[in-house]
């Protein structure tokens, strides 16, 4: 493993804007009176609502989801009072999960990438320009490729190479990596698959881009495959990592028409920017505490 690293990344800096915002997601059977509660407790607080998304899959004893993000003044020293308020009226009364983050504290993410470098140079180009509020932990490649670039942002990056069936030693140095040291991980195209045991013990949400010509056109070549079938649409999905290959929840997908009179590589090209939005706001999306998982599909306040 080798490492390059230049200056320290300035996204450690708080989200501008977020200094007093916090995000409250609340999941669980639905039933009366749970925003009642939500807004009683930040009433009682001072606190003023921002922005309130709610959805419930069944009104009658169905599951209910909410994100809630409002301000208040002096909210550091507030949060543990307010948890302990919504540990009361949401988890103990009505049996919700509910988990409230201060906004300002942007989440830690390291970005996984191999020799193709389009989704993960569309992020590092989108954090810097403070369209992703995000913390950039790290880039870890395994091959050496973009190095260069991603020095070029001040973002560590760690080369483990990962060669051959046997993952186990590349997987054992990612994990150190990892450790404690990050909220989420981002496939930018990183062409190996993660174990079980992997996903298990990273214990952090891991967020994977991939063509939407699966399982259609698996295997190399994909676009030249699509290609030969005279496909009308190219597209992304962006979902959530799994046990399951490419079958985890889904947190974004998009298409572009094509036509006859494209090639194979203007079908990769075209590709590849829907692969770039795709990820780029499913990542911004899980940033903002926008995404619910909930068994294998998502809810997703956009």
């Amino acid at each position: 493993m080798t490492v390059t690293q230049a200056s320290p990344a300035a996204a450690t800096k708080k989200n501008k804007g977020m200094d007093h915002q916090a995000a409250l997601i609340v999941q669980g059977a639905d039933a009366t009176g749970i925003v009642a509660a939500v807004t009683g407790v930040l009433s009682r607080h001072g606190a003023n609502i921002v922005s309130l998304d709610q959805y419930s899959d069944n009104p009658e004893g169905g599951a209910f989801f909410q994100r809630t993000v409002f301000g208040l003044a002096g909210l550091h020293a507030a949060l543990p009072g307010l948890r302990a308020e919504f540990d009361d009226e949401l988890v103990k009364k009505y049996g919700l999960t509910c988990n409230l983050r201060d906004m300002s504290v942007p989440k830690r993410v390291a970005i996984f990438a191999s020799k193709s470098d389009h989704c993960l140079l569309d992020l590092l180009w989108r954090h810097r320009q403070g369209q992703l509020p995000v913390s950039i932990a790290m880039v870890v490649a395994n091959h050496p490729d973009t190095a260069g670039a991603v020095r070029s942002f001040g973002i560590p990056f760690f080369h483990v190479p990962s060669t051959g069936p046997d993952k186990s030693a590349a997987e054992a140095e990612h994990l150190r990596l990892l450790e404690d040291n990050v909220d989420f991980v981002v496939l930018a195209r990183y062409m190996q698959i993660l174990s079980a045991d992997f996903i298990d013990t990273a214990g952090v949400p891991i967020i994977n881009i991939h063509h939407s010509f699966l399982p259609a056109f698996v295997g190399a070549g994909p676009y030249a495959k699509a290609k030969e079938r005279g496909v009308k649409l190219v597209g992304a999905t962006a979902h959530y990592v799994t046990e399951d290959l490419d079958e985890g929840p889904i947190i974004e997908q998009d298409v572009v028409r094509v036509s006859h009179a494209d090639t194979a590589a203007d079908l990769a090209r075209r590709g590849a920017d829907v692969e770039r939005a795709v990820l780029s706001r499913a990542v911004l999306w899980h940033a903002e505490d926008r995404v619910i998982r909930n068994g294998n599909h998502t809810i997703v306040f956009a």
